[in-house]
């Protein structure tokens, strides 16, 4: 090797190779160990020639490289010297591996003190006996490569001691072997498949199918009816193969998304993926997946069957080392699409004779139901019997198997038997579909007995065998129910997720505990125990089958009714307090409702009332805004609008105002400025008509917000002041705090902050007084706005802390996005810039995730950002930002909360004071 002692500077590629089991090698030549890792060094010494040798220690180099390419040949030629070289005996041929990486670095005193050497040795570690593994900085910066070689992605990898992952490649090349396994890094496999509580048992034939499929198209979907076991498959046949893909395998729940137009979003959100402001999510994704080889799951696609398809499409398009395996009901019809329809569990006996995946999915269920203990043979005929009863559908033996907590065997087969004598032919014809059904209602769809039916034999068999589906099995199960039980199961179906004790006694107005005891016993509903108390649910095939017998029953119409006035009361709950005055509003507290007011929203736009589902989404009007979902707002009421239409029910004038008003409030917030301007002056009409001056006073006060939307500020400020001039007239001023609030932004923004100022401070005890008001602290935050403009830091710093700290504790989280770039603003002013600029990614990339508009304060905080990169540089600046990009905004908060008052800071003296002044006074003695 080059006997010089200079090292490299700059771009310097280092490369560090051991020996692949070298102690089990030493041990296995004994006396000939030596010889061979001498004649080893000499191959490596010539190969590696124009590197400089840093380190040597027993089987292991350390060199530095002044050029990339020159370090990529050397390892070639070594692994070529070391294959082509007459060892002793084969097996005393030594298995080296290499890894390389290339960094920015300086020597000092003879070596390199730099992360880049650790990383460098991280990748050889990470490699295998005879592979040549590099970073993707070397990778950029090897150009040319050697004749006939390659690079091959392996994907992106945990290197142990680093967070970040780096992406690493193999060098291919004649003369190199090609296959190895996955590098050993600290995340061998990237995936976040569900981990499974129960075992899978079976499917063998099907998985060896699925697997040949997803093997051959880049698209594969199987298909089947709800409670087929697709999920389990998918995500049992996804868990075998993650091998295969370097980039990972992701698991989406489809069902999960509310909106078709978040499909996108939630896909992006597993791959950690951020929203950009201004670009399509599909189009982040799709320049995300293009480089990558990586399978991704969409589960339950016909929850959004149409987007499904869309994001699909997109993403097979633009990324070719992609795979998607879906589960759903239907096929896409996409282009190169493979459809596999799921078939029962197999019911006869194996040819060996073992038993069938039915059988066998039952005797293990039934064993973990009555504690370990297995089937008796006598039993195991029985079981056998229903399992053929059932037709080997997955969940029913699930439903089957938790009944026999209660039942035998036998006494399950009897009961199967008897059910099924009592089904005719065309029962499921005339039945209603359960997915018209939903569907009309706009209720979970239901997931039994939608899918077609498994393929029958050619053996002739009667009706009830026939139709032996998930359907028929809820069905007997639920006329095993009394009266009082069978009731409670339809009413519960109005609920979307988990309900209380106490909720479920409002619903029927009864003591509900010996009808729902009967519910949990026979596994219809769900109890779950929690410290404050036991929540009850059903899963969602259950409650699709009981919504069916809701309407059957004539009941759905007073069950929904009765559900919406559960959210009528538990929103009154949240804003008022137990002596029925106003409360500090919390939007935290409507976090877990959300779910019901949706399902109770749902029912007033197709079947209930409009102006009640009117004043739910009053309740919710912040809450949209606030969590980035005022798109959501603005389509529930134009649903609501529609049914106002469809029924010609009659709204008083003063609550259209109000839901008028909030719909300006939700356009703007979406963009929608055309549309914010139009909602504003119905609600403004609405208002007056009415005639209630303290609602007139609030709709006024919002008519500004679209003006400065639009960029109109000298109209909205006169708007402004006229509003707040009539409120006082009136003595409604109190209702026309927003105009107030607008009017201090707009003479923060020219400048007028004496002005600001004086207004604010006459503000402050009306916002006090308003609960609805005092949580977002707006008066604090302006001030702090106008203490940043006056550059007094001292005063900034108070009121924007107690802005945020208020913000975050009531769940007003656009509004925190504000205040932490205010903040961000006053570390900048304060001598802190790189927390400021991590405040301001973090800022950033809350407000794209809540999709929300920057609003007056836009051009003012990209102003801030821009002095920041020139002070910080482009390098640094971007490193804090995107740092702070990768923050939660609770983790920005606390960073935000955690900057030291400007008083604490070096040097300061404002709280220091001569010492007698705080000593106590000395005493006096008197003679005598």
């Amino acid at each position: 090797m080059s006997p010089r002692i200079d090292l490299p500077s700059g771009w310097v590629t280092f490369v560090f190779t051991d020996i692949e089991g070298s102690t089990r090698l030493a041990q296995l030549l004994g006396s000939g160990y030596p010889p061979v890792l001498r004649e080893h060094r000499r191959l490596l010494r010539h190969t590696l020639a124009d590197g400089a040798e840093l380190l040597t220690e027993g089987d292991s180099f350390f060199l530095a490289f002044p050029d990339a390419a020159a370090a990529v040949t050397a390892c070639l030629a070594a692994q070529r010297a070391l294959t082509s070289h007459d060892w002793p005996t084969p097996e005393a041929a030594p298995r080296v591996r290499m890894g390389l990486h290339t960094g920015y670095v300086e020597p000092r005193d003879g070596e390199y003190a730099s992360p880049e050497v650790h990383r460098a040795a991280r990748v050889a570690a990470a490699a295998h006996g005879g592979q040549v593994l590099c970073s993707g900085a070397t990778a950029r910066h090897a150009d040319p490569l050697p004749d006939g070689a390659s690079l091959l992605d392996l994907g992106l990898h945990r290197l142990r001691g680093f967070d970040d992952r780096e992406r690493l490649f193999q060098l291919l090349a004649p003369g190199l072997e090609r296959s190895f396994p996955r590098p050993r890094t600290a995340d061998a496999v990237a995936h976040n498949l569900p981990t499974q509580v129960t075992s899978f048992v079976g499917r063998e034939v099907e998985r060896g199918e699925l697997k040949r499929l997803v093997e051959t198209y880049r698209l594969v979907t199987v298909l089947g009816a709800g409670g087929a076991g697709k999920t389990r498959l998918a995500v049992e046949l996804a868990a075998g193969i993650v091998e295969a893909y370097p980039d990972g395998v992701w698991f989406v729940d489809v069902a999960a998304v509310t909106d078709p137009g978040l499909v996108a979003f939630e896909i992006a959100a597993v791959l950690g993926l951020r929203p950009e402001p201004g670009r399509p999510m599909v189009d982040t994704l799709v320049e995300y997946a293009a480089a990558r080889r990586m399978l991704v799951v969409l589960d339950t696609c016909d929850a959004q069957p149409a987007a499904s398809a869309e994001v699909i499409s997109r993403l097979l398009a633009g990324a070719r080392d992609v795979r998607v395996l879906a589960t759903s009901r239907e096929s896409f019809g996409l282009p190169g699409e493979a459809v596999w329809r799921i078939p029962p569990l197999s019911v006869d006996p194996r040819p060996d004779g073992g038993e069938s995946d039915g059988v066998a999915l039952l005797l293990a269920r039934t064993a973990a139901a009555r504690g370990g203990r297995a089937p008796d043979p006598a039993e195991q005929a029985d079981l056998r019997r229903v399992v053929r009863r059932l037709d080997g559908l997955p969940l029913a033996i699930e439903l089957a198997a938790a009944r026999l907590r209660v039942l035998s065997a036998g006494q399950l087969a009897e009961r199967l038997d008897d059910m099924l004598g009592t089904l005719d032919a065309g029962r499921d014809t005339r039945e209603p579909s359960p997915l018209a059904e939903a569907g009309r209602r706009g209720d979970p769809v239901d997931l039994v007995a939608a899918g077609p039916a498994p393929a029958t034999s050619a053996v002739h068999r009667s009706a009830a065998e026939r139709h032996l589906t998930m359907q028929a099995t809820v069905t007997w199960s639920y006329r095993t129910l009394g009266a009082r039980s069978a009731r409670l199961l339809r009413w519960l179906a109005v609920f979307a997720g988990p309900v209380d004790l106490p909720t479920v006694q409002w619903l029927l107005d009864e003591d509900p505990l010996d009808p729902l005891s009967v519910l949990v016993d026979k596994s219809m509903v769900l109890a779950e125990p929690h410290a404050s108390g036991s929540t009850y649910r059903m899963l969602d095939p259950i409650r699709a089958y009981a919504a069916r017998r809701l309407v059957e029953a004539g009941e759905e119409e007073t069950a929904r009714d009765r559900h919406v006035a559960w959210c009528s009361h538990a929103l009154q709950r949240v804003h008022l307090g137990p002596d029925g005055r106003p409360v500090t509003l919390s939007l935290y507290a409507l976090d877990p409702l959300a779910g019901e007011l949706r399902a109770a929203l749902r029912w007033c736009a197709t079947g209930g009332s409009a102006r009640t589902g009117l004043r739910l989404a009053g309740g919710l009007d912040q809450w949209w805004r606030e969590r980035g979902l005022a798109r959501e707002g603005r389509l529930w009421l134009f649903r609501l609008y529609g049914r106002m239409a469809e029924t010609g029910e009659v709204i008083p004038e003063a609550e259209l105002a109000a839901a008028y008003h909030m719909h300006s409030l939700h356009a703007g917030a979406d963009g929608e400025f055309a549309e914010e301007l139009r909602y504003s002056q119905r609600a403004e009409a609405a208002a007056r008509q009415a005639g209630d001056l303290g609602l007139l006073a609030r709709v006024l006060a919002g008519r500004a917000a679209p003006l400065v939307d639009m960029g109109q500020f000298a109209e909205a400020e006169r708007v402004c002041r006229e509003v707040i001039d009539w409120a006082y007239a009136q003595g409604v001023v109190s209702d026309a705090l927003h105009a107030v609030y607008n009017l201090a932004e707009l003479l923060w923004r020219r400048g007028a902050l004496d002005e600001a100022a004086e207004l604010l401070g006459a503000a402050r005890p009306v916002e006090a007084a308003r609960p609805v008001e005092r949580g977002r602290r707006s008066v604090d935050m302006l001030l702090g706005m106008v203490a940043l403009a006056r550059d007094d830091l001292v005063a900034a710093h108070e009121h924007l802390l107690a802005a945020l700290r208020s913000r975050m504790n009531q769940g007003y989280l656009g509004r925190a996005c504000d205040t932490v770039n205010a903040i961000a603003v006053r570390c900048a002013l304060g001598g802190d810039p790189v927390t400021a600029a991590r405040l301001f990614g973090a800022a950033q990339a809350t407000r794209a995730n809540l999709r929300a508009t920057p609003g007056i304060y836009g051009p003012y905080w990209l102003a801030r950002q821009a002095e920041l990169r020139r002070a910080l540089g482009d390098a640094a600046f971007d490193a804090a930002y995107g740092a702070g990009g990768e923050l939660a905004l609770e983790e920005a908060a606390t960073l935000a909360l955690g900057v030291d008052h400007p008083d604490l800071a070096p040097g300061s003296r404002r709280f220091t004071a001569p010492t007698s002044s705080f000593a106590p006074a000395p005493r006096r003695h008197t003679a005598g």
